[in-house]
């Protein structure tokens, strides 16, 4: 079935379930194809490869110890700032206000990368992940659970959830990024020994 983000099914994988403490963090991750209903702005960004009806993304999904899931949001955030300082792009971290966090997250960090070729060529940030620490509210609803080694009790577990980069704008900011005066892109060297030791992309001769 065509799932939004890969969370989905991650999240499920727990539905239901008793874990053990000494099991947590779980943490999960998959590539999928991503399908939305990305209507844009009055039109906006509708063309191109901003905003996508399909496309692909790794989710990273974490189902954490009530008590750690705050250092977990950090460290999933940072797992997501590490490529794209891997691919020297430059980038910002934002922690949302109540009125833009999701509905079933209590934090989120979104990191925003630099497009120059945005704003008519004056440049912006643009969302290129999401990371949110959703507490207890998805445990509470599939009633995932975890077994406490300190009571004879169960209590449910924390399940937070981030983007491991959306591809197509991963891409763009490469390209943007890296564009040189002749029209070649530079590439990250992180890429070379991925591109057969290739440094550029070059523009086809017509």
């Amino acid at each position: 079935w065509l799932i939004p983000t890969a969370e989905v099914p991650l999240t499920n994988l727990v539905a239901g379930e008793i874990v053990d403490e000494a099991n947590l963090p779980m943490r999960m991750t998959a590539y999928t194809p991503c399908f939305r209903a990305e209507a844009g702005a009055a039109g906006r960004d509708t063309r191109g490869m901003i905003r996508q009806h399909q496309f692909s993304k790794v989710e990273l999904v974490s189902v954490s110890h009530p008590d750690h899931s705050d250092d977990e949001l950090e460290r999933m955030t940072s797992c997501a700032e590490t490529i794209l300082q891997r691919l020297n792009l430059s980038y910002r971290v934002m922690k949302l206000c109540s009125g833009d966090t999701g509905f079933s997250a209590r934090t989120t960090y979104d990191i925003e990368v630099w497009l120059p070729g945005q704003n008519e060529g004056k440049g912006m940030y643009r969302e290129i992940s999401s990371c949110s620490n959703c507490g207890d509210f998805q445990a509470r609803r599939m009633r995932a659970r975890y077994k406490s080694t300190e009571s004879k009790s169960n209590a449910f577990v924390h399940t937070l959830n981030g983007s491991g980069l959306a591809l197509g704008r991963t891409m763009i900011a490469i390209l943007e990024n890296g564009q040189c005066a002749d029209g070649s892109i530079a590439l990250p060297p992180v890429l070379h020994t991925y591109m057969g030791g290739q440094t550029t992309l070059e523009r086809m001769k017509t």
